[in-house]
């Protein structure tokens, strides 16, 4: 028997990356997944900022299957930076990553099963930032503080927890040298890193973990970098030399 032979799992932003990645895991383990994504293709095509949507995709899911065991609030919101990020876009962001995992868990609370779970993938840019990503910051910090907020109010009813990923490579590609090497773990994530601990949250084994956000990012968040420690270099405005990783600031687009 599977572990999750017979339940239901609702997977926002599930077409690509660790969404896709995360519904994939359930199916392999005997779940009815229901998938919402903006990109064509055969499941609910909606756009989760939009609360007609939501309202329509929630109700097909109590119409086919009547009940939900476990909700995965995975869609991306959009990241710019205050240079360039108007009221709209920032609304959206915030729309798509708070908003949006709020009312569905809102609309789908006449229909959690016993022992229901919620899962909100979050990220490490909800403890620190690059320059320019203030729509995104601050989407991911929210739901990581409605994760707690509603693991209060559901107590007892469904237990609700978030994942912050870090650098997570949703392209497949060999991801080598300083970029793999800077993580402790010794190389950058992947999408089945993030679907195995939402499958293990969603489990029975963690039962009495509700209102926590767990980091996944190689331990990334826990390295302490100083220039010229441990082949760590600072140049503002250059590249690292040769054999050193660089502190010079990036975008990587991995990074969740």
């Amino acid at each position: 028997m599977r572990m999750f032979d017979g339940k239901v799992a609702v997977v926002t932003g599930g077409a690509h990356g660790i969404g896709k990645a995360i519904a994939d895991a359930f199916v392999r383990e005997g779940a009815t997944a229901h998938i919402i994504d903006r990109q064509p293709g055969n499941w609910f095509v909606g756009d989760v900022s939009d609360k007609e949507a939501l309202e329509r995709f929630s109700g097909l899911v109590a119409e086919k299957s009547g009940h939900v065991d476990y909700l995965i609030n995975n869609a991306l919101p959009i990241m710019k930076g205050i240079d360039e990020c108007s009221w709209e876009e920032f609304s959206y962001a915030l729309g798509v990553g708070v908003t949006a995992p709020f009312y569905l868990t809102k609309l789908f609370m006449p229909y959690f099963a016993p022992d229901a779970a919620v899962i909100n993938i979050a990220s490490s840019r909800d403890r620190m930032s690059q320059p320019q990503t203030e729509s995104y910051t601050a989407a991911k910090g929210g739901i990581a503080a409605l994760t707690h907020a509603l693991a209060i109010s559901l107590a007892g009813k469904v237990r609700v927890n978030s994942i912050s990923p870090g650098w997570i490579d949703t392209t497949g590609s060999e991801i080598s040298g300083a970029d793999a090497l800077q993580q402790p773990a010794g190389r950058v994530g992947k999408p089945e890193d993030i679907a195995e601990m939402a499958l293990f949250l969603c489990s029975e084994k963690a039962g009495f973990i509700t209102g926590e956000n767990i980091c996944i990012d190689g331990g990334m968040t826990k390295l302490m970098i100083y220039h010229g420690e441990h082949g760590w270099e600072y140049l503002r405005n250059g590249a690292a030399s040769e054999g050193s990783a660089s502190l010079q600031e990036g975008n990587h687009a991995g990074i969740l």
